[in-house]
């Protein structure tokens, strides 16, 4: 096991694979709770405890809840930094001086014509 260092002297994010395993970890615990409440549920039926549906209802909102929770937490990536949030701003200010240094783009030429058939141009009114 790696110990963490008590005073951090650097502003660098944390790795992607740190980033990752304490998603994983908050994924699994969320799981984790969603079998709990199925466990419990299912001693709950078994002990005819007071005031069942109620604890039914709390445990199978628990199992239906939980998953999904759970997935939004460990798609989420840590909030963006104000340095990142900066550098964000200045590549999107950059991408916009680029385009309007850029050669304008000329106006598209529109060609009228008539059809002729070709049957018309032998006839002569």
């Amino acid at each position: 096991m790696k110990k963490q260092p008590s005073v951090l002297i650097t502003d660098a994010a944390r790795s992607p694979g740190d980033q990752l395993r304490s998603r994983e970890i908050r994924y699994v615990a969320m799981m984790s709770a969603r079998v709990g409440c199925l466990i419990l549920g299912g001693v709950l039926i078994s002990a005819r405890v007071p005031l069942l549906p109620l604890w039914l209802v709390l445990c199978a909102a628990g199992m239906v809840f939980l998953p999904w929770a759970a997935v939004l937490i460990a798609n989420d990536r840590a909030p963006k930094t104000k340095a990142e949030r900066a550098a964000d701003a200045a590549a999107r200010e950059r991408h916009q001086m680029a385009l309007s240094d850029a050669a304008p783009i000329p106006e598209p030429v529109t060609i009228d014509a008539e059809i002729v058939d070709p049957g018309e141009t032998d006839k002569k009114p």
